[in-house]
Parts: structure tokens; sequence; C-alpha cells
């Protein structure tokens, strides 16, 4: 029996009983979205820029989360831990979004395995927030990622509010899909997600394989996970006016690269999750294939070290200069997303080899802006991706196997046009506004009055 259900039905999946996306609306309108969200990013703020440290696609994701459920009349305050001194108390984010800092630890130097035992200063922190209102100020609290979790079932307990928490990521998922010397997740995270997928009133997964992946490694309760798709910004993420062929000459022309090259393209944190090394390894075995290739291709990666990256952060700079490609590889620190979109359509292809990830919001954005995907076959890739019309879907983190699949871009050009195309239609169906209706929806159904369904 298929465990597929179209997250726009509002049912259950037959097998697992996980939410097929929100519930739909109540017809008697019981279930009325909240006035106020408390937002918990504890590790990370969605002021800082993604691409590096621990800053990534869960900042986009809280920061266009929160616009979006704004202009839907939800206000949302983000609570974040302090990383300087000086920082203003709270930081008008946009219209209806605030996000306040929290003091908790020191401002520089903590290192994401040393959060946890911040946690107990950052409630308190927000708790002094909270106490400084009127009872019933917030009507729910939404934790992304599982530091942020564990504050959030103390304070959804201490404050009598529901809480919707948000994986990004997982533990056990993570470590089954490890690269060779990378660290794995330790023990405590993996028990303090368990406590966490308990406590939750909704979780909200970013496709249905991350729904199945909660059910089999943490026992969620399949009737209190609800499937909602990221979006992408299709106001900024989109293909040039002129066309894919003429918007990629005039990006190639703003950034400086050869009009006629080859270009595949790196973009996220340098980490052995993302492997950043798969892909030099398949451009070092694609020249010495083809040497003549040389002469036309360029690789950008865009992005700083993060993680298991720190230790060693030009690692993969010396990876390129042993493997003989450092003359066409080109390192640039992490772009804002204005520069970012000058990136992926210059770029005649973005290559994606993560080991893991939970739904890939850079393979959206490149396709939203008409360039196609060589994507690992993992998390929510498969999802973000279609195999064969907007890019490549491929299975596992062999280098060859990523040479072959560049191999077939950098023969026929047309071939990066043709698919960019078909990769802007697709990208359009993960609109913000799509996302954040239906996660206003899973906050309604988890307002609703006791006893109502």
């Amino acid at each position: 029996m298929s465990r597929h259900v179209s997250a726009a039905d509002g049912g259950r999946d037959p097998v697992s009983g996980v939410l097929a996306g929100p519930p739909r609306p109540r017809p008697d309108g019981a279930a009325r979205h909240p006035r106020r969200v408390a937002m918990l990013s504890v590790h990370t703020s969605p002021l800082h820029q993604p691409g590096t440290g621990d800053a990534g696609g869960m900042n986009v994701y809280i920061v266009d989360l929160a616009q979006r459920l704004a202009a839907l009349g939800i206000e949302v305050e983000v609570f974040t831990r302090a990383t300087a001194g000086g920082l203003p108390p709270s930081v008008r984010l946009a219209p209806g979004v605030l996000v306040r800092h929290v003091d908790a630890g020191p401002y520089e130097g903590l290192a994401r395995e040393d959060l946890p035992a911040q946690l107990c200063a950052f409630t308190h922190g927000v708790m002094q927030a909270w106490a400084a209102h009127r009872p019933g100020h917030y009507d729910l609290l939404h934790s992304h990622y599982w530091l942020s979790g564990h504050v959030g079932r103390l304070l959804a307990r201490r404050w009598g509010v529901p809480l919707v928490h948000a994986m990004h990521t997982m533990a056990k998922v993570k470590n089954a899909n490890l690269a060779d010397g990378d660290t794995p997740e330790p023990a405590a995270r993996v028990i303090g997600e368990t406590q966490v997928v308990a406590a939750a009133d909704r979780l909200i997964a970013n496709t249905r394989k991350e729904a199945e992946e909660l059910l089999r490694h943490y026992d969620a309760d399949g009737g209190r996970v609800a499937v909602v798709h990221p979006g992408v910004d299709l106001a900024r993420f989109r293909p040039d006016p002129s066309g894919v062929a003429a918007g990629r000459a005039a990006s190639r022309a703003r950034l400086g690269l050869p009009q006629d090259a080859f270009i595949p393209l790196f973009v996220g944190r340098i980490q052995l999750l993302k492997a950043p090394d798969v892909l030099l390894l398949a451009v070092a075995r694609l020249l010495t294939e083809r040497p003549w290739l040389r002469d036309r291709i360029t690789v950008p990666v865009v992005g700083g070290p993060s993680g298991s990256g720190l230790a060693e952060p030009e690692s993969l700079q010396k990876l390129a200069a042993r493997l003989g490609i450092g003359d066409v590889v080109r390192f640039r620190p992490p772009a804002r997303r204005e520069q970012l979109v000058d990136w992926y359509r210059a770029s005649s292809v973005l290559v994606m080899p993560s080991r893991s990830e939970s739904f890939g919001l850079v393979a959206v954005e490149a396709q939203a802006c008409g360039t196609p995907v060589i994507a690992a076959e993992v998390g929510g890739l498969p999802v973000a991706v279609r195999d064969g019309r907007s890019g490549l879907l491929v299975p596992g983190h062999d280098p060859a196997d990523y040479a072959r699949a560049l191999r077939g871009f950098a023969d026929d050009q047309v071939l990066s046009v043709r698919m960019g195309e078909a990769a802007a239609r697709h990208a359009r169906s993960f609109g913000w506004d799509a996302a954040a209706t239906a996660t206003a929806e899973v906050y309604a159904a988890v307002c609703a009055p006791l006893g109502e369904p």
C-alpha cells in the first residue's frame, strides 16, 4: 500500500496516521489563528548571514516564515541567544516580526556543543520577557531545532500554551549518514530530541520522509505530525525576465565569470555533512577524462566553514590543490540573498551532494532562478528536485557518479537551459505564502478549545 497522501488533503496517512498537511479549517470557525507566537531559535539568529558558522537554511526558514505569518495577521517574536555584546534587546525585523536577544552564556567562543549548559539561562531570559506582559500575551510557542525544543517544552508547561516544534535535522538521521572522519551527534542530543518529540503538541516535518523518520526513530505519534513543505522567496529567486540564457550571460558579467564557461556551483556551509569534497573529487575525475574542459570550467564554492569544517577551515582549499584543480575552483565567502540570485543564474548547474538534508532550500532557490540541480538522493531532496526534469538525483556519494552527471551538462549546454526552464516551473509550487498558510492552520488546529476535534 502506498503511504503517500498529498499535503493538501488534510487527512491522515492510512498506515502511519501522520497528518498529510494541516487539518482543514473547521466549518464552524472554532479553531482560530493565534494572535501572537513566540518562536525560539537558541543556537542561531535569524539576523545572522546564512552559509557560515551555524547559520543556514533554518535561518532563512525562520525569517521568511515569520514575515509571511505576520502578513496573515499573526505577530511573531523570535527569541535567540545574544552572540555579541552591545546588541539591542530587540530588533524589528519586519512589520509584525520582532527578534529578541537573550543573554545566556559568553557572547563569543561558545560552540554549539556547549549550549545545553546555557539552556537554563536562556529559559530564564525568555521568562523575564514574558513576565513583563499581561497573562496570555503569547498564544503559542514554535521552537526550531532540539535545543529550542527543550526550552519550549518547559515554557509551554509554565505558560499553559501549545508547543509546535520543527526538528530541522535529527541526530539519528545524521549519524546514519556520517562521512568518514565526521563526528557523530552525542547521545545527549538523541535523548533530548526524544523528550522534545514526546512533549510537542505538533511536530512540523518538511517532507513525508521526515515524518516517517520521526515515527521510526523517535516513536512520534503520527496524529501529532503535520507535513508542511518549506517555501522559497519567489519574488526574489526567479529567472531573469529576459530568459534563462540571457540572464545567465548578464549574471556572469556582473560576477566576472567567463561567458562560455561550464560552471557547476556549490552553495552552503563547508562541512563534511554538505559534502563539497564530493564535488571537487568529481570535477578532478571529469578533467582526467576530458582534459580539454580545463580551459572552460569554473567551479565556484560559495560558503564558509561550519561544524566539523571549523577544525580545518582551509581543508577544502588543500584538497583542491592536492587534486590539481586549484586553478579552476573559486572560493567565495557566504553571499547575501541579493547576490545569491546572480550566482544561481550564472551557473550551469548547482551541485548538492549532501549526506543528509531535511529539505534543501538551496536546491529550490537555484531552481527558482532557472538553474538545474544535481543532488544526492537523500532526505527531502527528492521532493525539492524533480529527477530527470528539473535536475538529476544521484544515489550515494561516489564521485564517479557525480562526474557522470556533470559530464552530461558539460557536453550539452542546451541541457542546462532546457532543464533550467523546467526547474523554474517546478519551483513555483514552493512559495512561502502557501507554507505560511499551512503553518497557520497547524497553529489553529492545536489552539482549538479542548474537546473539539
